[in-house]
């Protein structure tokens, strides 16, 4: 694990509200695509169920995450693609199964027309940096 360090309200900036403003590291970069709500036989998991797929979509990043060697503990970003903004509960509450309050990393919430297929109500990519 590298060291972090997270500064939730720069000076002059309002406080972030479920993310860190900026998030310093140093070691290697780690990249994951945007995972989406599909399990290891790529069958979609939970249609029209935002829950179902936050959860889904988390798992999958997680074992990204470990194929590089990393974790959410490295994570700096993570960016959210929704196709309506009131799924962000549902992710929030996934994410935190796995990323404390203490240890959240920049972020972004962009609100897309669609994804590659209908089924799919968000998508989530991360960035991380991990101790050389």
């Amino acid at each position: 694990m590298s060291e972090l360090t997270r500064i939730p309200a720069p000076e002059g900036v309002a406080p972030a509200a479920q993310y860190a403003h900026v998030v310093l590291g140093t070691g290697r970069f780690v990249a994951v695509s945007g995972q989406l709500a599909l399990d290891e036989d790529g069958e979609v998991v939970g249609a029209g169920d935002p829950a179902a797929q936050a959860r889904q979509v988390f798992e999958n990043l997680h074992r990204c995450l470990a194929a590089a060697g990393a974790t959410f503990d490295d994570v700096v970003k993570l960016t959210y693609f929704v196709t309506d903004m009131a799924h962000m509960p549902a992710i929030r509450a996934a994410r935190a199964a796995y990323i404390p309050d203490d240890r959240l990393p920049a972020a972004s919430a962009v609100r897309v027309a669609g994804l590659v297929r209908p089924e799919f109500l968000m998508e989530i990519e991360a960035f991380a940096v991990v101790a050389p």
